[in-house]
């Protein structure tokens, strides 16, 4: 930021960048509802705003212990992407290769749903469909690459391209790479923006978003928090990376980090050097996962994992990387 050498923490930079929401007032007292929603991430939001659209008369309510878009929704690497975590094999596994070419394309198709959305309702969430692009630097990489590409292949999808040393270096200059492998269903987004946008939204269609609201326990049709109940025909968990706070399921989902570094603005001359104007978001073919993307104003988010486990599946509250990540870094 102009003035600071570092911010670390603060929730996240994209939050840095646009500020926080005013908080909504808090559960108060018991109420019955047709669907309640537990926490208002990207999951629990998109559940409201396609509920609303299926049956606008639904009475619909979020519980969220912090505000709307305060958890992964709103500090991640920004990438919108068609991703299957975990690979497509486990869920051929179970389910058969069709049903699993089905959920493939069915990701491929949120893509460009999220970005219609985000055109139709008037969210700007710097959204730039450029595509994703992993790089392979020594010939083991490259292997891998050549795999995943004809893995893809062999699935029907024909958009994956392979680019060599010279195509890689015009798409973004990054020294030592000897090939790439690109696919066009991944776009570019700014995070917080696009949870913040789907809080508006979802408020305008009659979703009520109570904020700074703890729930304790998930019972059948009830969600307990600590200054009412909430009855309903529906109750959703939507708390993904924060479930193990709840009563009766500490021990079933692990809660996993990851961090990311973002730069000073970078001046026009850099950007002539490198390219990057396709603004994809840029992968590579390492085992450690790693992640980044060029942001609107210029800057580069980059990330990845090796944030260590926080003992009892506590969770990281203010997006603070550790001392020692940031020393190695700088």
């Amino acid at each position: 930021m102009p003035g600071q050498s570092l911010i670390n923490g603060n929730v996240s930079f994209w939050y840095d960048e646009i500020g926080f929401p005013v908080p909504n007032e808090p559960l108060r007292e018991s109420i019955d509802v047709d669907v309640c929603i537990v926490g208002a991430g990207y999951t629990g939001m998109w559940t409201a705003y396609y509920l609303k659209q299926a049956a606008p008369e639904l009475n619909v309510v979020l519980l969220e212990k912090e505000f709307a878009g305060f958890g992964a929704s709103g500090r991640n690497g920004g990438w919108l992407t068609n991703s299957v975590t975990g690979g497509r094999d486990q869920y051929v596994a179970t389910h058969g290769k069709v049903a699993a070419l089905a959920f493939q394309l069915e990701m491929n198709n949120t893509v460009d749903e999220v970005i219609r959305v985000c055109l139709a309702e008037g969210i700007d969430a710097d959204i730039v469909k450029g595509g994703e692009l992993n790089v392979a630097y020594n010939p083991a990489q490259h292997s891998r690459l050549l795999e995943w590409a004809e893995d893809e292949h062999s699935w029907g999808f024909d958009d994956v391209q392979v680019f060599d040393r010279t195509a890689t270096l015009n798409r973004v200059f990054t020294p030592g790479a000897v090939s790439s492998i690109w696919h066009p269903h991944c776009a570019r987004i700014q995070p917080a923006k696009l949870a913040q946008g789907l809080r508006r939204i979802i408020q305008e269609r009659g979703v009520t978003i109570y904020e700074k609201t703890t729930v304790s326990e998930i019972r059948p049709h009830q969600a307990i928090t600590e200054h009412g109940t909430v009855t309903a025909k529906h109750v959703i968990r939507a708390t993904e990376g924060f479930t193990a706070n709840l009563k009766g399921v500490h021990r079933q989902i692990l809660p996993m980090n990851s961090s990311i570094i973002v730069t000073q603005q970078l001046p026009e001359s850099f950007w002539e050097e490198i390219g990057w104007n396709g603004y994809e978001t840029l992968g590579d073919m390492a085992h450690v996962y790693f992640y980044a993307q060029r942001t609107s104003d210029n800057r580069i988010a980059m990330g990845g994992r090796g944030v260590p486990y926080r003992y009892g599946s506590k969770t990281d509250m203010n997006g603070s990387a550790q001392g020692v990540t940031i020393n190695t870094l700088m």
